[in-house]
């Protein structure tokens, strides 16, 4: 829908273009800030060999699940400096979490992203997730080649005019593996279960 060429009563519908078809921020001005809390995940597929490795804290880079994490927080920050017409918004929270799956030969990356704003965190979640499993990937490219990010997407939302949302559990959207939903700024038992490991 975002066609310069649409006619002018089209373009007069679309939030990220004025009526001359160019690009813009939706205006909130007029909107209360609430909070709004939003968490997305994604998932990084590795060999067992490589899961491994994360697991034991033997990658020659050094410790994926901090590395990706302080990653994964620091993208999510910036996020209205990746994408263009986002707002900049101040965020009260951001929690990312890697955990392993030996069962699917999996990293998971959640990110929690709360703000109290007159727009939505989901973009911040997002990113923070994406950029924590780009880190990953990066971490892990030299041991494994065929590792595979996959699944980003939002989990849930909350707050502002259009309420809560959760992905549906089903085929429509399969409920999310990566384990319990955690509130921000707690943290999961994946550090100890690490340090057990070793």
């Amino acid at each position: 829908m975002n066609d310069p060429g649409a006619p002018r009563n089209v373009r007069r519908r679309l939030t990220h273009v004025d009526r001359s078809g160019r690009p813009r921020m939706v205006d909130v001005s007029a909107k209360p800030p609430t909070v709004r809390r939003a968490i997305a995940e994604a998932e990084v597929s590795v060999s067992q060999d490589t899961l491994s490795l994360v697991i034991d804290g033997d990658v020659p880079k050094g410790d994926v699940f901090t590395v990706a994490e302080l990653a994964g927080v620091m993208g999510g920050k910036r996020t209205s400096d990746l994408i263009p017409l986002c707002h900049p918004i101040p965020l009260t929270d951001l929690v990312v979490e890697v955990t392993p799956d030996r069962g699917a030969a999996t990293l998971r990356v959640r990110a929690t992203a709360a703000t109290i704003a007159q727009t939505g965190v989901e973009m911040e979640a997002l990113t923070a997730a994406s950029v924590a499993a780009l880190t990953v990937y990066d971490m892990l490219k030299g041991v494994d080649r065929g590792a595979e990010i996959r699944h980003i997407r939002l989990l849930e939302k909350s707050g502002g005019a259009s309420g809560e949302w959760h992905r549906p559990v089903g085929p429509a959207g399969p409920e999310p593996t990566g384990g319990g939903r955690l509130p921000p700024g707690t943290r999961g038992p994946r550090r100890t279960a690490r340090r057990d490991a070793r």
